[in-house]
């Protein structure tokens, strides 16, 4: 590894351990016109066979958030600016973008998955790359609980994932794969966050 790749590797991993620890890259909390669109769209559960996704239609607030955080870590220290959630599983597992590139518009931040059984995961580098994951049949609690996990894929979301995402096709493990090559030590940055 060169030095200069060694310090490009340490600079990122500085700015999301800052993020981590409550700093932001700002409080917007508007909610994307794709993401919007993105969640008219139907998901099926298919009876546990399909997608275990409930969209919602605003991000969590920020006291929301902070509560959550603080009792899903135990650390009162945290203050969860850095996430963004827009939706859960059935068992109220959380989907956020998790603001670690700064100045970057929140489409282009990675997504992540918090299980509420203390699962953790990178789930796609960005809103692109996640289309392609939905695209897949797979959801955020799938890309993490299940991995490798294997469905048909869904017209819809190829459709609106033709329309909208700015990266290439993906399969869903591709898309997961890219993110936790990014972001490889995700899981372990958040146990230190544990109390």
């Amino acid at each position: 590894m060169t030095i200069h790749r060694m310090l490009s590797t340490l600079a990122l991993l500085l700015l999301a351990f800052t993020a981590l620890a409550g700093e932001s890259t700002g409080d917007d909390r508007v909610f994307p016109r794709q993401l919007a669109e993105l969640h008219t769209l139907e998901i099926d559960y298919a009876d546990g066979e399909g997608m275990d996704f409930e969209p919602y239609s605003e991000f969590l607030s920020a006291e929301d958030t902070t509560d959550w955080i603080h009792a899903w870590t135990g650390n009162q220290s945290l203050n969860g600016d850095a996430l963004r959630i827009f939706g859960q599983d059935g068992t109220g597992g959380y989907a956020a973008f998790w603001l670690v590139r700064p100045g970057a518009p929140i489409l282009e931040q990675p997504i992540v998955f918090f299980g509420s059984e203390g699962e953790q995961g990178m789930v796609a580098s960005n809103f692109s790359d996640y289309l392609w994951l939905l695209a897949g049949g797979i959801g955020p609690y799938e890309a993490i609980a299940y991995p490798g996990l294997e469905r048909p894929t869904d017209a819809q979301f190829t459709t609106f994932a033709e329309q909208h995402s700015r990266t290439k096709r993906s399969t869903p493990w591709e898309v997961v794969t890219r993110a936790q090559a990014e972001f490889p030590d995700f899981a372990s940055r958040i146990q230190q966050t544990y109390q």
